[in-house]
Parts: C-alpha cells; sequence; structure tokens
C-alpha cells in the first residue's frame, strides 16, 4: 500500500517505550508519528500533514495531555481530530477531565493490542463518515445558497415587472423612483438603520405607488387640476397599493405594503388615508414621504417645471414637523451633498436593481 494514502495515527507519550509498544502495534495499518512531549504534539498536529487521529497519554511532564487536548480542541484547524486518551488503571479522575475538554474515548495501560487497533478502527471510521458527512452538508448549504440567489433574482424581478406595471401609467422615465428609492436609502442609512433594512427599503421604496394600477387614466392623466370627487378615488391608491401587497412572506414586499399605506401620511395628522401623526406613521412611510416629495418637486413634468434644488429643499424644511418627521428631514439634509449626487447620477436612468415606478405627484 502506497504510504501516503494511509490515515495517520500521532502517538503522543513521554515514555519511549510506550510509544515503541504502541507504534508496533499500528504501524502495519496506519502511517505512524510520535512526539514525546506536548509542544511536539501541538506542532504536528497544526502541520500540513497532520494526523487523522491522536493517541494521548495524560500524565505528562511540562504540558500534559490535558491541556494538549483543551488546545486542540480550541483551535479550528485541529478541533476535530479525535482524540483517544491513554491511561494508567486507577486514574479515573483524569479520564472523567479527558472528557469533559473533548477525547473521544480512553484506553487503559497496559494495553491491549487487540483493544488499541479496535478502538482506533471505530474512531477513524467514524472520522471520515463525519468528514464525508459535513463535505455533503457543505455541498447541499451550497446548493441552498445558490437556490436561494435564484429566489431572490425571481423576487426582484417579480419586483422590477409589479412596479413596471404602474411605471408606464403616468412617466415616460421611471427616473423618479430611481432616485426616490435611493433618496430614502440614503436617509435610512444617515439614521443608522442597519444595512439589512436600508437595502429593503431600497427594493420597497419603488413600489410605492403600485395602486396606481387601479385609478382609473382620465383620473391619473388628467393635466389641470382635480375635483373633490376624483381627489378622493386618487387618494384611494394608496390603499390599493397596501391590497396588492398585502400577505406576503417576503421581507421587502412587507416593507413595500407599509410604504404603499402610509407615505402620504402627515406628521401633523393631515395626510392620508387614515390620518396618521407622528410617531404612528411607520418609519419606512416617514423616510419615502420626503424622498418622494423631493424628488417630485425637482422633477419636470407636463404640469410644472423643474423647482431649484435650493427651493425644493426650502420646502422640504417649511414641512418639516408638519408634513414631515423632523427627525428624517434633520437626516435628509445633513446628506445634502450626497442627495445631489444621487439626483445627478440617475438623472437619465440608472443601474438601480429595481424597475422604474412613477409617481403623480403633481396632484398632491
Amino acid at each position: 500500500m502506497d504510504m501516503r494514502n494511509q490515515q495517520v495515527v500521532l502517538v503522543v507519550d513521554d515514555s519511549p517505550e510506550n510509544i515503541y509498544v504502541l507504534a508496533a502495534i499500528l504501524k502495519d495499518a496506519y502511517r505512524v508519528k510520535v512526539a514525546l512531549n506536548g509542544e511536539k504534539a501541538l506542532s504536528i498536529a497544526l502541520s500540513d500533514d497532520a494526523p487523522h487521529l491522536i493517541l494521548l497519554d495524560i500524565l505528562m511532564p511540562g504540558m500534559d495531555g490535558i491541556e494538549v487536548c483543551r488546545q486542540l480542541k480550541s483551535n479550528e484547524r485541529t478541533r476535530k481530530i479525535p482524540i483517544i486518551f491513554v491511561t494508567a488503571k486507577g486514574e479515573s479522575d483524569s479520564e472523567e477531565c479527558g472528557f469533559s475538554v473533548g477525547a473521544v474515548d480512553y484506553i487503559t495501560k497496559p494495553i491491549s493490542p487487540s483493544l488499541v487497533k479496535a478502538r482506533v478502527k471505530t474512531h477513524l471510521t467514524l472520522y471520515d463518515q463525519n468528514r464525508v458527512l459535513e463535505a455533503e452538508v457543505s455541498k447541499r448549504t451550497l446548493e441552498l445558497q445558490m437556490a436561494f440567489e435564484r429566489l431572490k433574482s425571481a423576487s426582484t424581478d417579480t419586483i422590477q415587472r409589479l412596479s413596471r406595471a404602474a411605471e408606464f401609467r403616468d412617466d415616460d422615465t421611471g427616473d423618479h423612483v430611481i432616485r426616490m428609492s435611493n433618496y430614502a436609502a440614503a436617509i435610512a442609512q444617515k439614521m443608522n438603520y442597519s444595512l439589512d433594512f436600508v437595502d429593503k427599503l431600497l427594493w420597497a421604496a419603488p413600489m410605492h405607488d403600485v395602486g396606481k394600477i387601479g385609478i382609473p387614466d382620465k383620473i391619473l392623466l388628467k393635466p389641470g387640476k382635480l375635483s373633490a370627487e376624483e381627489w378622493h378615488i386618487m387618494q384611494r391608491h394608496s390603499e390599493m397599493g397596501a391590497s396588492i401587497l398585502t400577505g406576503s412572506d417576503s421581507d421587502i414586499i412587507q416593507i413595500a405594503e407599509t410604504v404603499a399605506l402610509t407615505h402620504h401620511e402627515k406628521w401633523d395628522g393631515t395626510g392620508y388615508p387614515r390620518r396618521l401623526e407622528g410617531d404612528e406613521i411607520p418609519i419606512e412611510g416617514r423616510i419615502v414621504a420626503v424622498a418622494d416629495v423631493f424628488d417630485a418637486l425637482t422633477t419636470k413634468r407636463p404640469y410644472k417645471d423643474a423647482f431649484p434644488d435650493e427651493k425644493a429643499f426650502g420646502i422640504i424644511i417649511e414641512g418639516r414637523g408638519k408634513h414631515f418627521d423632523p427627525d428624517v428631514v434633520d437626516a435628509f439634509l445633513s446628506e445634502k451633498e450626497e442627495i445631489l449626487s444621487i439626483k445627478q447620477r440617475y438623472q437619465n436612468g440608472s443601474m438601480f436593481p429595481a424597475s422604474p415606478l412613477a409617481a403623480n405627484l403633481g396632484n398632491e
């Protein structure tokens, strides 16, 4: 048999005689390495040619077997190597301590050759089985991760298409939702929300006006001022959007549902559809409200020219504490440079992951 293909057993004992006996028992079936002290045992275990199993004497001068085992089990590279303690009769306390630090078995001196062979074979077989199982688990984990990525891709594709369904109702380019979604993410990040929440809000915000799918064209596309009855119908898009998005297990869709329902609520309680006030409005709705209005103000529409940036910032400031959450406005203003960078970057389309969804805020 090619020695390079044999499993390696490390025998650790401060007695050369004990090492000789154990090595003689195992040498025909395994490649045997030896160490006369704990330090040498650790060095061999951490080498490129590491052992598959260790026979370890407990009572040794200097670093004893218990400490060697403890260090091996605390190291990621060596913690899975099975360790069998070799003890003298009457060392029951040492045996118990050995199990507590991670040993898998023990052999009592004077040793029985048949017992040594049987114990070593059993634990090497278990070790190999565990390695195969871990490899299979790793493979399955990778497959699940890939499946998750495919599912995520399919989910984001659904978001893109859902957003697109509303986008083409009242906006030719859809740049609005690209910018406002990035504005919302910048605000959330400035307010120290988790990166996970920031990312989900970035994906959820494009669906804020998906309910406009249910608004008749004669109202949605009307160039002039809406009548009271038309405005009442227009306001229903918030609840329509939430209804479209409700019931999903996806965190992103759940946030999108909240955004769709609440981004037209106002801090002072005069918004719609439920006239929520202050902290009654979920934070995602409060954040998107600022991002949505700012982009509507700075965007040219058939019924109005784009406001200059400074005028739009001024209108946001005027709405602080009335239309908008003061903390959200403060975060927005502190990110002014980033907001303007986003505005410039996404002026004519972008690489934003979600397809654009337009909002008709001219009638707000």
